[in-house]
């Protein structure tokens, strides 16, 4: 089952002068996958993932999350359907930091409002648990190590449970222990809970280690 698709997404940068930064991009990201994204800077990763993430609507082309089309909703719908459906993790974790561990985790639920305070707490303590920083939950998040605050971050994606996980150089503020604890957790999540991650990473072997590579070049996919 498909989870996500494009067709035919262009897209263009007007400034300083017209510049075709995405071309004729048609691609399905299947239920459970984890799909790694590379390609040199330059080469429109970054945008295409703001595109797919309903973040960034100037394009043309149609956009499908869930079989529903994306393409052509207004904002406020899909900031609804973003704060549901998709979870985002990026390179800088953006906790924070006089909040405790668990607040940072619940304020994308207390923001959905689909579910009581108590409730939304108890979803938190267990995706930290989930990520084994249960112990850590009412520690502010500025006392954590960069890994532990990373871990706070993608509990913070998860506790909504979306139907997609965006990661935007998820492991490129980690050292090697962590990028790997990072990517044990992703893996962990397509293969045992059926979670679909899509990253841009510039890190190779966390690529390949993915279930599928879609590499760019020039605006266009190349795999």
């Amino acid at each position: 089952m498909n989870i996500l698709e494009t067709k035919n997404i262009d897209k263009f940068f007007h400034q300083p002068t017209d510049f075709q930064v995405l071309k004729n991009i048609s691609f399905e990201v299947k239920k459970g996958e984890f799909l790694s994204m590379i390609g040199k800077s330059g080469s429109g990763k970054s945008t295409l993932l703001y595109v797919l993430s309903t973040m960034d609507t100037d394009y043309s082309g149609e956009l499908y999350i869930d079989n529903q089309l994306m393409t052509g909703l207004s904002k406020d719908a899909l900031a609804e359907i973003r704060n549901e459906k998709i979870g985002f993790v990026f390179q800088f974790h953006y906790l924070l930091p006089e909040f405790s561990c668990l607040r940072n985790v619940m304020i994308p639920a207390l923001k959905l409002g689909k579910w009581s305070d108590s409730e939304i707490e108890q979803r938190a303590y267990q995706k930290l648990e989930m990520l084994g920083l249960k112990d850590q939950a009412l520690k502010p998040a500025s006392k954590l190590s960069g890994g532990q605050q990373q871990r706070v971050a993608i509990a913070r994606a998860l506790i909504n449970d979306p139907l997609i996980i965006m990661g935007d150089e998820p492991t490129g503020n980690l050292d090697s222990k962590n990028t790997s604890i990072v990517f044990d957790i992703f893996q962990e999540l397509t293969q045992n809970f059926g979670q679909t991650i899509i990253a841009v990473t510039h890190d190779d072997d966390f690529a390949k280690k993915s279930d599928r590579i879609i590499e760019m070049k020039d605006g266009v996919i190349l795999t």
